[in-house]
């Protein structure tokens, strides 16, 4: 009888639990967070010290001190611990994604304003105020990146595939120090190479889209290389063994295993050093050059791209100022979306052509 009741009795008996002691209802947080900003708010007005980012900031502080002496004293000291962690966190995720937002927005707002069949089927040949467009620029970046991405991709894919695959020693040691330099290199020493480059070859003066060209695949290369190696070596070796052990050559091994399963990580990789190399201004502007005229020939005469447009826009308008400053803008906008549009293609590629991993 003792050993039957034992158990009714332990059962009815409280549990002090101090990770289910108590915890906050969901609206707490918005109700806390609300308060802090129209206190934060409140304060620095009534010091004449307003602004918007002084105000967040001492929101932000005052809701997490705020937060963490409430769940304190609810929920516990583990559960509180916790919950500071998760805010902090989501601060910094919301803090580091400001910039973007703000960035996107000012370029919305200020380029929507020209954002015109006229701006992406003009030139600036004979505009010297309002009217025009960036046509030669849209054109000039396309064909100039394009042709990067022709002479980086294969040169930066093969030299991962040595490095993840085939290179030992001191060759593969250099290559890869080599590779980490050239990542770092400002911008302006590549368009002073490519320049010098086409000078020797080709005589003084040799400004084009090639060289351009050239110039966005020293940066765009080193990029290619460090992604694609990451991801070829996350490759399990597993597969590359079950196929070596079917008889499968090694080069075959790589082509028809290994590349297909990290392609959509490689997608990405190149997508992102074309968003690097694409909003280069300095080395255009040495090794590309500027013109007012649509120039679809890359082997012949400067190119105009949508950075150096920007720029010249911007930094050299003429009078008035604001048709110039609103070609600049919208230009922004443009460059923009095109890096949001090369995203979603390689994003879609890298979907379209990842290895299946359900069964049907």
């Amino acid at each position: 009888m003792s050993t039957a009741t034992a158990p009714r009795q332990s059962a009815q008996a409280p549990v002090d639990n101090p990770l289910t002691a108590g915890q906050l209802p969901s609206w707490v947080t918005i109700a806390v967070g609300v308060a802090a900003l129209a206190v934060s708010a409140l304060v620095f007005t009534l010091l004449d010290t307003g602004g918007i980012a002084l105000i967040v900031v001492g929101a932000v502080v005052l809701f997490l001190v705020v937060m963490h002496i409430i769940s304190l004293a609810v929920e516990g000291s583990r559960r509180a611990v916790d919950r500071l962690a998760k805010h902090v966190v989501v601060t910094m995720f919301l803090l580091a994604l400001l910039p973007l937002i703000s960035v996107t927005w000012t370029a919305l707002s200020h380029g929507i304003n020209r954002l015109d069949p006229e701006f992406f089927t003009y030139s600036m040949r004979n505009v010297v105020g309002a009217g025009g467009g960036a046509a030669h620029a849209v054109w000039g970046t396309l064909i100039i990146t394009g042709i990067a991405t022709l002479i980086s991709v294969p040169i930066g894919l093969l030299t991962a595939v040595y490095l993840a695959e085939y290179g030992r020693g001191a060759l593969a040691r250099s290559i890869t120090f080599f590779v980490d330099v050239m990542t770092g290199i400002p911008s302006i020493v590549a368009g002073l190479f490519a320049y010098a480059l086409f000078t020797l070859v080709f005589g003084p003066g040799t400004i084009n889209g090639i060289a351009g060209a050239v110039a966005l695949s020293v940066l765009m290369i080193p990029v290619v290389v460090r992604s694609t190696e990451e991801l070829l070596r996350i490759v399990p070796n597993e597969l590359r063994e079950a196929s070596y052990a079917l008889g499968v050559p090694k080069w075959k091994t790589i082509m028809r295993i290994v590349i297909p399963t990290a392609v959509s990580g490689i997608v990405a990789g190149v997508i992102l050093a074309l968003a690097r190399i694409m909003g280069e201004t300095a080395p255009l502007m040495i090794a590309a050059g500027f013109t007012q005229s649509m120039n679809t020939n890359p082997f012949s005469g400067q190119m105009m791209t949508l950075p150096v447009f920007v720029f010249d826009s911007y930094a050299r308008p003429g009078i008035p100022r604001e048709p110039f400053w609103d070609r600049a803008w919208t230009g922004s906008l443009t460059l923009i979306l095109i890096v949001m549009l090369l995203n979603l293609a390689g994003r879609f590629i890298a979907k379209r052509f990842a290895p299946k991993t359900g069964r049907k």
